[in-house]
Formats: structure tokens, sequence, C-alpha cells
């Protein structure tokens, strides 16, 4: 190698490096080796022209234009040759001309949604989270966004979890853990031949899995906190409980659980007092005073007809109540179907059917995790990504939120029907499959709801007979204690208490109609339950007229197919919402009025209260991921929430080196967000300029050995001869008789080229 081709190299590798650590705000111009050339006189004076000055004739491009190309100008440049274009221009037939400017354009068609792979080896087997067919939970637009739980704390309550499973224990946290069963902190299973424990170390995979370590499979929120409770394998009593839902509701974010009654068709039976005020306690003072968020399985006792609404863990309001659907969007066979399922998430179905990848007993992985069991932590994860995109959220936004974004598309049920609020609805899908990306998308920008209002509607006055083989029908008319502080125009949860005797509980149908016509089934046929108990005051619960309007006539239907008469003794309707005289947030341009202090003439909010910060149209306490604080200098608009560049996750202003946090794609280096293909180390950048200052050191190091070397070959000869050798590229020079051009072009002559690349 001569040593200007290795000036050559080293130029080159510079202007890259150059290059490559320019970051700029558009990119930068390239210009190739063809020129436009407006000609008079023709095709002919063209090509004669074009030869004259070491161009390639390239052919015609509009009447009297010419397109000229010269083998000697780099294909891509980041600089025009001014040499050459000016010589082109000074020719008296050249009326205009232009070096090409190579320009970036894209094809409008549709793209593949974008995919994330993990080296996972049970990740090819996560159906749920890549279906190609769009058929999964939209998890991965969170993830793209940067959501994976980060900050939020989960905790399974079942019969411990494996702390140190590899795929577990670095996010485990010993926090949000205790053993109620043994009364001390430590929540590993008891582990016996049949591995009967192994149920909450399968649930919390589905949560916390840690993402690229090469061990099973990937959590929905892998960044996420993960504790456990052993409480289910020993005596279960009400302070077991009370104690399992109540632990460090100041520190717990989520709280999942996949157990309940027996789910045998004949059991009905709930919270006792303790776990009931447990509850209470976690809504009202959990999370900073936002609520605890309980997640539960809705049942498996769907082959013996059993109802959910007869499971008064699921059938609470403070519950987010999960159903489960099969891999083809079906109904599995062990599903419960009612009126208190909140949304759906997959799980296990037909025997032709996948089920759910996650950690098991032993350190080991399965997939073959099944029932609503399994629905439940999905459903924990994907609330685990909504809190961290907004942490503001309280439960009850949390159930707007999961009603507003859950997907009844694809789900086959014939019971699906369309509330007066425009809400697909079924008992056995809830309002549909949980959409992580529409969760997080629209927890980026919610108003946190107004206080609950609870109005109920006085009781029966009388007790009133259930004919036999017949049905009661009775009507209540509520104006939903308007004008009271009780008022509520937009329902979310009603219950119906109910007291009734009867000689065979099974045997009993009952039905509430909304007085927009939404009909819920409370309870259906239960032909296993032959007890003669009744209902002594229970709360059925309906979640299928959420944001209708309660004002109107309301009907409980009961169809008694008993050969024996029943009483009913007490309907009481409770209706619990909130007021529009409070604004609401499915109405986004409905200011809160205790946050925005000054609107536009449409209403929409202009200014919020301090500290609140003006998100859009919107007040918030925070601004949520990609957003940041603007205390604006500008008078007239106050403290804003601003957006990051889009390459950060969290940041300090708008600009792209003002990052604060990336998402998992992205790593974060000089306060600039760098894609992690570009990166595969956290020091990439660094890396990449000590390699590249190397290879310098390297090529400046053997060009001077090579021209060393040549120096000592031209001393050692007998005679030196000082002259400069033209390289002819266009077959145009003129040679001497020792074969030196002597007229010509040099290839390296003062040319302004630019050596940015070269093909």
């Amino acid at each position: 190698m001569h040593p200007p081709s290795l000036l050559l190299l080293l130029a080159t590798v510079l202007v890259l490096l150059v290059s490559r650590g320019t970051s700029g705000e558009e990119k930068p111009k390239l210009y190739s080796n063809q020129w436009a050339v407006e000609v008079v006189g023709g095709e002919e004076e063209a090509r004669k022209l074009a030869q004259s000055h070491g161009f390639s004739y390239k052919g015609k491009i509009l009447s009297g234009i010419y397109l000229f190309e010269h083998r000697a100008v780099f294909k891509r440049s980041l600089r025009q040759n001014l040499q050459r274009h000016q010589r082109l221009r000074r020719e008296p037939t050249v009326r205009w001309l232009e070096q090409q400017e190579i320009k970036r354009r894209i094809k409008r068609d549709f793209r593949q949604k974008r995919t994330i792979e993990f080296s996972d080896p049970e990740w090819s087997a996560m159906w749920y989270l890549h279906n190609p067919n769009n058929l999964d939970m939209n998890v991965i637009p969170a993830w793209e966004k940067g959501y994976t739980g980060q900050g939020v704390v989960v905790t399974i309550l079942d019969d411990g979890i494996e702390r140190d499973h590899p795929d577990l224990e670095e996010n485990y946290d010993p926090d949000a853990s205790y053993d109620v069963n043994a009364d001390d902190p430590d929540p590993m299973p008891r582990y016996n031949p049949s591995n009967e424990n192994r149920h909450g170390t399968r649930c919390a995979g589905e949560v916390s899995s840690v993402a690229n370590n090469d061990v099973c499979g990937v959590g929905i929120a892998y960044h996420s906190r993960i504790g456990g409770v052993r409480m289910l394998d020993g005596d279960v009593t009400d302070a077991v409980e009370a104690k399992s839902i109540g632990l460090r509701p100041e520190h717990i974010d989520v709280y999942s659980a996949s157990w309940g009654p027996d789910d045998d068709g004949r059991t009905v039976d709930g919270p006792a007092s303790l776990a009931k005020a447990a509850f209470e306690t976690g809504i009202r003072e959990g999370r900073g005073g936002k609520g605890s968020i309980f997640v539960w399985a809705s049942g498996n006792g769907g082959r013996d007809e059993d109802s959910c609404n007869c499971d008064g863990y699921t059938n609470s309001i403070y519950t987010m109540s999960v159903s489960s659907a099969s891999e083809r969007g079906n109904i599995p066979w062990y599903l419960e179907k009612c009126s208190s399922t909140l949304a759906t998430t997959y799980s296990s179905g037909s025997g032709a059917e996948r089920q759910i990848v996650s950690t098991d007993l032993r350190h080991r992985c399965t997939e073959s995790h099944t029932g609503t069991s399994a629905s439940a932590p999905l459903a924990a994860a994907i609330v685990a990504l909504t809190l961290e995109a907004n942490p503001n959220l309280s439960w009850r936004d949390l159930q707007h939120i999961v009603v507003r974004t859950a997907r009844p598309d694809n789900l086959h049920a014939d019971d699906f029907t369309t509330n007066a609020a425009g809400y697909k609805v079924s008992h056995a899908f809830g309002f549909g499959l949980m959409d992580a990306g529409a969760m997080v998308n629209l927890a980026e920008r919610w108003q946190n709801v107004p206080p609950q209002r609870v109005c109920s509607v006085p009781g029966m006055n009388r007790p009133t007979s259930i004919p036999a083989s017949n049905r009661l029908v009775l009507h209540k008319t509520t104006d939903g204690c308007k004008d009271t502080n009780k008022e509520v125009t937009r329902l979310e949860h009603v219950q119906a208490r109910l007291t009734i005797t009867t000689m065979r509980r099974g045997e009993l149908q009952i039905y509430l109609i909304s007085p927009s016509g939404t009909r819920s089934t409370l309870l259906d046929h239960r032909s296993r339950d032959d007890s003669a108990s009744g209902f002594n005051g229970w709360e059925f619960m309906t979640t299928h007229t959420w944001d209708e309007n309660p004002e109107g006539t309301w009907t409980l239907e009961i169809n008694n197919m008993d050969r024996h008469a029943g009483m009913l003794k007490e309907w009481t309707l409770v209706l619990r919402g909130t007021s529009e005289s409070q604004g609401h947030p499915s109405n986004p341009h409905t200011p809160h009025p205790q946050l925005c202090t000054q609107t536009d003439s449409n209403g929409v909010c202009i200014e919020c209260k301090e500290p609140n910060y003006l998100l859009d149209d919107m007040c918030v306490k925070t601004c949520p991921n990609r957003y940041y604080p603007s205390d604006s200098s500008d008078q007239s608009q106050g403290r804003t929430c601003e957006s990051c560049d889009k390459t950060c996750l969290t940041c300090s202003g708008a600009r792209p080196y003002e990052c604060l946090t990336c998402g998992p794609l992205n790593h974060l280096f000089n306060s600039t967000c760098f894609p992690m293909k570009q990166l595969p180390l956290d020091q990439g950048p660094y890396l990449f300029y000590v390699a590249a200052v190397f290879f310098c050191i390297l090529a400046v190091i053997l060009f001077f050995v090579i021209f060393g070397v040549l120096h000592m070959r031209t001393n050692s000869q007998c005679c030196f001869r000082e002259e400069v050798q033209y390289v002819d590229l266009n077959g145009l020079g003129q040679k001497d008789r020792n074969g030196l051009v002597t007229e010509g072009e040099m290839f390296l002559s003062s040319d302004e080229e630019d050596l940015y690349s070269r093909d």
C-alpha cells in the first residue's frame, strides 16, 4: 500500500468519525457524482460537452436537460464539487446545471408491527404476548414506550413464592413478602413430592420474570418488584386473610390473588369482617391514599355451573375481577359467568390450545400454567405497566381505564351487548381483553376521577313472596339522589343487596335491568346448589351499566324454578359513581373545577392551579413519562407539561441531550439516548471512540513503517529522481518514455473531493 493510499484511508476514517459524532437537528445533505445540465444545441452537443470535461453522458432527463456523471467524484459526498461545477458553468452552451442531491424517500405502505425479541428460551412460546395475528394483549407497544413495571411493587397472595428462582431472584422484594402461615418473613413454599405448592411461584413469574437472562420466559412487568405472601398452605381464617390483604399497603401497589371459596357450584361465601376491613383500609390508605389495587381471578367453576357473583371476593367493588379467554378467543370450559367481571386476559383452553408460560417450583419452567389462576397475574402485570405510566391513578381510575380500553373483538361470546354508554360487555369476558398499549396511552393523559358518590335507594316496606315455578318482578324509580351531595349521574358499580329465603337456592335466577334497558344477570341457575340458606344481605354487583345515567326505573326480576315458593325480604339498590357537576374524564374537555383556574371560550382548560401542571387540556399533579415540567416565562400559560425529545423516557428539557432515562431499547450516555442495537454495552459510545482512536493510531504507525521501507529502498539505489507521478483516470493524458503521465488530471489534486464514503 502506497503512502497516498494510507492518507486516503486515514482521512476517510476521520471524516466518518466526525460525521458519526455530529448530532444536529437535520441530517447532512449528500451529493452524488451526477449533474443535471441544460445544454443549448441538443443531445449531440451534450455528448461532446460531457466528454470534453471527463464526464460520462447518461442520457436525456427532459427536453434540453441531460444527465452527466463523473467517475472521479465520489458517489456520495457531504460537499458539492465546486471545481467541476464551475468548469461546466463557464461553457457558453450551458444555461443551467445542478449537482444532484441524494434524497431520502420512504415508502408509504403499511408496515408490519414492530417486534421485540428476547433471549429467554421460552419467549417463542409466549403466544399471548406476540401473536402474529394481533390476537394478544398488545403488550409490546407498552414496552416500546419504555414501560416495564419499573418502580411498581406487586405481591402474590398464595402458597408462597420461590424467592431464589433464577428468573425471580433479581426482582424479589423482601419488604413485599411474608409467611403468614408460619409467621415469619420468608415466603418460600413448602416442598413435597407432589409439588402442590407451586401455584404462587407460577403466578409470580408471569409478572416479574427477568428479561434477557436466558432463563424461562419474560414477565410482562419484567422490571417490577415482586413479593409473595404464603397464606394458603395452612388453615385459612379471617385473620389470615386480613393479615395477607393488609400487608404493608404503604409499600405494595398491586395484590394479585388467584384463589377464593370453593368453585363447586353450591358455595356462597366471601370475606368476613376482618378481611372486609383490610380491603377498606387498603382502598382508603394504600398507595398514599390512592388505594391499593386488588386483582382477583374470577373462578374456575364453569363445569359445575358456578357463578362468580356468589364469590364475595370477585363480587366486591374493591377488586378487579379477571376472567379467561382461550388462545382462539373462546370461552374456556372452566370459566364462570357473572356481571361483576371487569375484563379478561388469556389463559388455557381446550386440549389443542396453548397454555401460559411461567416459572415453576424447584427452579424450573413451565408452559402449562392454566385457568383463571394464570389470568389474574397477567392482569396484575399490565396494571403495573399502567401505574408506571401514571403513578397518580387511584383504584377507581384504574377500573375506568380498563373499561375504556378493553377489546371485545375476537372474543367469542353470544351475550355481548352494548350498554347505554356505548360499551360492549359480556358476562363471560366483562368489557373484553385487556390492552396494555391502550391502557398506558390513556393513563399518560388521564385526569383523576372525582370522589366516589354513593346513592342508596330505600329498601322494601314489606316482604314479598316469590311464587313457586314462577317469577317476581319489582320496580324502583330513582332520580339518583338528585340535588344532594350523594347525587350520581354517571354509574360505576351498582349493587343489589338482597335477602331471600328459599327451599333450594340454586333454582333461582336473578336479573337487574337499568332504566336504559341494560340487563345484568346477577345470578344464573346453579343445579348443584340445593342449599336452603338463601341469601342474607348478599350484595350482588354489576359493572355492565358503567357510565350510564341511573335516573329512571330499575327492574328486579327473580325467576323461581323450584316447586316451593320463596320470600324476598330486602331489596336495596346501591348506586356508586360520580356526578356531571364534578367533571368527568370521559369528556377530555371537561376541566376539573378544583384544579383548572382558567378556560378558553370553548371551556377547554388553559391554566391550572398551582402546584398542578397543564398537560394539553388537563390538569395533572405531576408530569407523566415523556413529559417534563416547565414553568413558562409566558405568564399567560403558567406551569405546563412539555414533551421530551422522542428518544427520552424522562427528561429535563425538550432537546435530545436532556434525557434523564431511556426506554428498554435504548442506552443513556452523556444525557442522550442511543439505540441498543448501536450500543451493545452501557458504555457503547465511549468504546466506539476508543476503538476509532486506536485504529487511527495504528493507521499512522503503519503509514510511517511503509514510508520508511520505501525510503530505504530508494536510498539503496544509485540514483534518485524527484518527480510527480500522475494517475490518468480518463485515458486522455500524454505519457513520457518512462510511462508517466505528463498531462492530464491528478486523482489527488486540489479538487475539493470529499472523503465521506465511497462505493
